[in-house]
């Protein structure tokens, strides 16, 4: 199992320099995967990506949210056309560095919207995700639709609405997302949503209540990770936070970092892995009692 860190816990600048420190602050955490933030694959240096990567190879993922003009649930042809293009760039990037995920708000921007989602939008995101799953299974890649909350999207913020969206879609190259900071503010539970995904899991993103280290707020890790033990999940899972401290200002104030929990990003990886480590641990010692 893939145990990683999102790479906007060490940096906000994903240049050779910034690829470098968070590859090697992962690994010296004890992570065996970096998330790395796509959210303008036409800018994103792979070259350097790769330098940084022969020289400490980690595993690779990468996460994007879509923006207003790449917004793929828009009802403007251009607009989704634009949308279609920035995740199969993305994808291209992914091929070069040997990942084998790809996660996030593919599906819709990364905002709050003013109204529900229309049919003829749904349908166009839908669209898109068809023929971008097809390209991804063809690189090696597995999508994962990350479940966010109301503030964030206006597609889907259950599992279960998650479920319904992958049933019209259609397609098996591509999973659930779950996020655990999202489920603590739209789930009735921890433990439900995970057994109703089973092995439609595809990814998963430990993030505590408050966005800080992971113990000190209100999810319930202890359901959580004994119901990914009961549906037998394998693949990977990854720590993310976010701090103004860290994080580029305007992607702080798009995710409403308006105060910080940690400013230290050494001593919250280390913590966050082996708290991540030790959940995992706890329940498979359930087998000796």
């Amino acid at each position: 199992m893939l145990i990683g860190c999102h790479g906007l816990v060490w940096t906000g600048n994903f240049d050779e320099t910034g690829f470098d420190r968070a590859v090697t602050q992962s690994l010296e955490a004890g992570f065996t995967l970096l998330e790395i933030p796509l959210l303008e694959p036409d800018s994103f240096d792979v070259a350097a990506a790769k330098r940084s990567l022969a020289r400490n190879p980690i595993a690779i993922s990468a996460s994007l949210g879509q923006s207003a003009d790449t917004d793929i649930s828009s009802e403007d042809p251009d607009v989704v056309a634009a949308g279609e293009r920035k995740l199969n760039t993305a994808l291209e990037i992914l091929s070069e560095l040997g990942s084998e995920y790809f996660v996030g708000v593919l599906y819709s921007q990364l905002a709050k919207y003013d109204a529900p989602a229309t049919a003829l939008g749904r349908q166009n995101s839908l669209d898109v995700l068809r023929r971008v799953a097809e390209r991804a299974g063809a690189l090696g890649i597995r999508v994962g639709l990350e479940v966010v909350n109301r503030y964030e999207t206006n597609l889907f913020n259950t599992a279960k609405q998650a479920l319904a969206y992958l049933d019209d879609l259609g397609h098996p190259n591509v999973g659930v997302h779950l996020d655990t900071y999202h489920m603590n503010i739209e789930e009735s539970d921890m433990v439900g949503p995970v057994l109703a995904c089973g092995n439609r899991i595809s990814y998963v993103h430990i993030g505590e209540s408050h966005r800080g280290y992971l113990g000190s707020g209100t999810v319930d890790f202890d359901g959580f990770f004994r119901a990914l033990s009961l549906i037998g999940y394998t693949g990977p899972i990854a720590f993310e936070s976010f701090s103004s401290a860290v994080v580029n200002p305007d992607l702080s104030r798009s995710l409403a970092v308006w105060r910080n929990l940690w400013n230290d990003s050494a001593d919250l990886g280390a913590h966050a892995n082996a708290f991540i480590r030790g959940k995992i641990r706890a329940v498979e010692t359930i087998a000796l009692h």
